[in-house]
């Protein structure tokens, strides 16, 4: 069974202006106890998490043994001053350049700071 860290996508919940949960398949990157997610700095995540920096992370729904992370979010936009988690997602992602604003614009990282986790459905 591969780690939590080499799944490939995870389920990103934020929450929106009226409460409710909105949640996305993301690609992400783990340093240490933090997770990090490259974005558009237009999606409605960052605008939520902007809004709210309550967040949860799903990883690894399909094995007996679910990882769900929560925490808070912070967004990062000078994504240039984190060169090693920009070199991890190219290491993770076949070469994925998050730097790139060509197809979606401005880009951000999102900081997600674990403070519980919840294991096997727990």
């Amino acid at each position: 069974m591969t780690s939590s860290a080499d799944t490939p996508c995870a389920w990103f919940t934020t929450l929106r202006a009226d409460g409710s949960p909105h949640t996305t398949s993301v690609w992400f990157v783990l340093v240490q106890n933090a997770f990090w997610i490259a974005s558009a700095a237009t999606n409605v995540k960052v605008r939520n998490v902007t809004a709210d920096d309550r967040v949860s992370l799903a990883i690894d729904g399909s094995a007996p043994d679910p990882h769900v992370a929560q925490g808070r979010a912070l967004v990062h936009r000078e994504i240039a001053e984190f060169a090693d988690v920009v070199s991890l997602f190219a290491q993770k992602y076949n070469g994925w350049n998050v730097l790139d604003e060509t197809v979606d614009g401005p880009r951000v990282l999102l900081q997600i700071s674990v403070k519980r986790w919840l294991l096997g459905g727990s």
